[in-house]
């Protein structure tokens, strides 16, 4: 396709999404280069022909109808859009014929969040990230928590809080800690807002819930069947970057003993495009050493690191210059993505389709590598300087951009991932 290819959409990628023109409806669209192309536009006019799949599937305002059809169809629709898009000048008249009606440019049409998210699980996946809050929190003490190296720790966050990128974040209002031993916490907007670069998994559906064991009339069990870390990627459709803001002020106070509420309830950013996982097959790499051996449940024989290189601006409030401040790498995640679910589910939680499940903060072994501003700041002990300003957190007005890239060479396709914006608002308090 023209403009397609070095893009980093190119139909090597093919990232899902949903899109709305001005005067139409929300259509399931796959991206490439800078237009969108609009799948239920391609159906209609019998160009993806894929058993299972229907006018209504792609015609939906989310992905999750096209999540519950399961790996088939995901494999399928995919081949297909790949079959079409490489069929040289007459795949390209075929698209073509449709017009503006099935390939539209990205500038005509608003990006909306693909999936409805019914639930949120974060985790705490990086084994540097969660050195360096320990050793920040817990100066001269051991960084890491006894079951840390055991079993990926997560929390269940606010589903309803997950808006697209683009949409701006504002200043969460909520207790904070004392400023003086004994004293008192005071109200009011926090002061230690933060990013949290991170990369997340969207599902289709999982195993199901058991089956009675008795006759007709036997009520079903509670909770699902456990998703064994060998099955994850059958349930596993893609990935997207995702930015969890994190309120540090209020998250320091309100976390013991239950762990994050407010603190991390107030916005979660994804990007509009969720990379399928199956496009990723030429990127996966050994994941880190795992010392010592998780239990048996935890184990994967596969390569499920992911060889993305990410990096976060910061375009300060009243600055027109983006400045990076961190680059870094999902491979190094100690975590990976089908141990991930494998724990989550392990206890009977249901998986659905549609569902997120982010790693938390990604961080390497090096400075330049943290990724999150608590880190970069040493806790606000050391100021970073953006276009002759100082960031300790951040301010009113500042955005902060989310990037990432599959790199090309050695038979690889260069992949982009689709990218997360956001603008810091003040509080409803001022």
């Amino acid at each position: 396709m023209p403009g397609a290819d070095g893009s980093g959409f190119g139909i090597e990628h093919l990232p899902y999404g949903v899109i709305r023109g001005a005067a139409s409806e929300p259509r399931v669209a796959v991206r490439v280069g800078d237009r969108a192309l609009d799948l239920a536009a391609l159906h209609e006019a019998g160009l993806l022909a894929v058993p299972g799949l229907s006018a209504a599937v792609l015609s939906a305002p989310t992905l999750n109808r096209f999540l519950e059809l399961g790996r088939t169809v995901w494999s399928a629709t995919r081949a297909g859009l790949i079959e079409l898009l490489s069929a040289g000048e007459s795949g390209a008249d075929r698209v073509g014929a449709l017009g503006e009606r099935a390939l539209v440019p990205l500038a005509e049409v608003e990006v909306m969040l693909p999936v409805a998210v019914g639930d949120y699980v974060d985790f705490y996946s990086s084994l540097e990230h969660a050195t360096n809050l320990g050793r920040i929190f817990r100066p001269g003490g051991e960084p890491l928590l006894p079951n840390w190296r055991h079993l990926p720790v997560a929390y269940h966050g606010r589903a309803g809080s997950i808006v697209v990128s683009g949409t701006p974040v504002r200043r969460p209002l909520g207790q904070r800690p004392p400023q003086a031993p004994n004293g008192a916490p005071s109200f009011g907007p926090e002061r230690q807002l933060d990013f949290e670069l991170e990369l997340g998994f969207v599902t289709g559906a999982g195993p199901g819930a058991a089956v009675p064991a008795g006759g007709s009339g036997a009520a079903v069990p509670a909770g699902g069947a456990a998703v064994p870390a060998a099955a994850a990627a059958e349930h596993i459709f893609g990935v997207m970057l995702v930015n969890d803001w994190s309120a540090r002020e209020i998250q320091r106070w309100e976390a013991q003993p239950l762990g994050p509420f407010l603190g991390k309830s107030f916005a979660t950013s994804v990007a509009g495009w969720i990379t399928p996982l199956e496009a990723l097959a030429a990127h996966r790499v050994p994941g880190a050493e795992q010392d010592p051996p998780p239990l048996p449940y935890l184990r994967t024989e596969e390569a499920w690191a992911l060889d993305l290189e990410l990096e976060v601006a910061i375009v300060p409030a009243g600055s027109g210059a983006e400045v990076t401040v961190t680059r870094t790498n999902a491979r190094e995640l100690y975590w990976n993505m089908a141990q991930q679910l494998a724990h989550a589910t392990s206890g009977g939680a249901v998986v659905r389709a549609g569902d997120l499940f982010a790693s938390g903060t990604i961080s390497g072994p090096d400075p330049t590598s943290y990724g999150s501003l608590i880190e970069l700041s040493w806790g606000g002990s050391r100021p970073l300087v953006l276009d002759g300003v100082e960031r300790t957190f951040l301010e009113d007005g500042d955005t902060v951009v989310m990037r990432g890239v599959a790199p090309g060479g050695g038979g690889r396709a260069l992949l982009e991932l689709g990218e997360v914006r956001g603008t810091v608002l003040a509080s409803s308090a001022g």
